[in-house]
């Protein structure tokens, strides 16, 4: 018999799985791909900054796996809306949730609520085009920003800010949101971060690559970027430290930006009469390994701050979490059901085993790839714990819900939403591509504009 499993979440974890299942299940296996958006790809295309085109060719290798015969993309599924966890279980012989880690931390400092103060996660949706963030959620009429933390999506949205709107029209920006960063009247960027600098997240090449900028003066405090004993520290802490150094000494040109990167200071206020005014910073030192503050405070001006200290999973309707964690609790990719049989995934009741891949399985850790080692040891777990079973006499999603009038977006008609992205780029004159800027769009592209509202 075959085995067929329901995938939640068409991202890299997502897909990865997907690629795992059948390499290793060889042709006895159909996959189905559900994914709450019209689009797959997940951080991919909605994560990854436009301008970072290297990095979304692996796009391409996704694309492969979809494109195989044994497995399908179901777009516009949600889990929970359209199909409960306990339903996949009932269709499938197994099921995989790969829906990563969605939304920012949080700062838990007074005023992060005012206007004018936002996560990281929203503005990079944003000027990516995402579905649930619409084109006008940003309008950049701050002088001064301030991005809360010192990671690679910190530098990210630093960078996007920095560039002038002439470099980024190559890209696959939205039209309606390159309009809102060509009309942006963003003068200095603040990039802060709690520790020092041997301590940042970012890589070294993403760093450079902020230095390199055109439209922005890059610089560092002399002070913050001192570090004792560069010669402990790892070969990308040091670059990093080496990099910033050398920053130090810079001597403005008078682009039309600047871009600051800061240390050892950690928000402990955002100040503002009705909306961000300001953000109040204390210096802070390590003390026995801990960080701790001087209490030597430093207010920066700014209107708009963007939070970026990491990112967190949320709960699945149905499917265990841990809160402490913020992760699907498992044992080597199989959910952990703690109940009165204290059981795992695989039920005694015939339901479908349930596993879990990528950032929901282990944290927000590693890079893109990294979920590919991540995907194959769930599908070892899956193919091990299954070994023997009875599989594939269940009833098919497809009439489920076709009772309840929900037609999935095929990836025939995912390929109709690329080709109108490319047609929309050559209007433009804006190289390949060009994102649609809302659902309604998306939908309409692949002939489904009465599936909207």
């Amino acid at each position: 018999m075959t085995l067929r499993v329901a995938i939640v979440g068409s991202g890299p974890a997502g897909i990865y799985t997907a690629d795992a299942l059948t390499k290793q299940a060889g042709p006895d296996v159909e996959v189905d791909v559900l994914e709450r958006l019209p689009t797959p790809y997940g951080l991919v295309r909605y994560g990854v900054a436009p301008d970072h085109t290297s990095i979304k060719s692996i796009a391409r290798y996704l694309r492969q796996v979809l494109e195989r015969p044994a497995v399908r993309f179901l777009g516009g599924v949600e889990l929970g809306a359209d199909v409960s966890a306990a339903e996949l279980r009932e269709h499938y012989d197994a099921v995989v949730y790969c829906t990563g880690a969605t939304v920012d931390r949080r700062l838990g400092i007074p005023g992060e609520d005012l206007p004018g103060s936002a996560a990281a996660t929203d503005f990079v949706n944003w000027y990516c085009g995402h579905p649930d963030v619409p084109a006008g959620a940003f309008t950049l009429d701050a002088e001064e920003v301030a991005v809360i933390g010192v990671g690679n999506v910190a530098v990210d949205v630093a960078r996007i800010l920095a560039r002038s709107a002439d470099e980024l029209r190559r890209t696959d920006v939205p039209e309606p949101v390159l309009e809102r960063l060509a009309a942006s009247r963003v003068r200095t960027i603040h990039v802060i971060g709690r520790r020092g600098p041997e301590h940042a997240k970012f890589t070294t090449k993403e760093l450079r690559e902020l230095g390199e900028l055109g439209n922005a003066d890059v610089l560092t405090h002399q002070g913050e970027v001192k570090v004792d004993d560069v010669t402990s520290l790892s070969r990308q802490a040091r670059g990093n430290v080496e990099v910033l150094q050398a920053w130090a000494s810079r001597v403005p040109e008078g682009r039309p930006r600047r871009l600051e990167l800061r240390f050892w200071l950690r928000p402990v206020e955002i100040l503002g009469d009705g909306r961000v005014e300001a953000v109040r910073l204390e210096r802070t030192h390590l003390a026995d390994g801990r960080l701790v503050g001087t209490g030597e405070f430093e207010t920066i001006p700014v209107q708009l701050v963007l939070r970026s200290v990491g990112y967190r999973s949320v709960p699945l309707p149905g499917v265990p979490f841990d809160a402490a964690t913020n992760t699907v609790p498992n044992e080597a990719g199989r959910v952990v059901r703690k109940g009165p049989e204290d059981r795992y995934g695989t039920a005694d009741d015939g339901a479908a085993a349930e596993y879990v891949a990528g950032w929901l399985k282990r944290g927000p850790t590693g890079v893109i790839g990294t979920n590919k080692s991540d995907a194959a040891e769930t599908v070892r777990t899956l193919l091990a714990d299954l070994a023997g079973r009875p599989t594939g006499d269940r009833p098919r999603l497809d009439d489920l819900l076709a009772r309840r009038g929900i037609r999935p977006i095929t990836y025939d008609e995912w390929l109709a939403i690329e080709a109108a992205e490319a047609a929309l780029a050559a209007r433009l004159g804006r190289g390949e591509r060009v994102k649609l800027p809302d659902r309604a769009a998306l939908l309409e592209a692949c002939g489904r504009a009465e599936d909207h509202g």
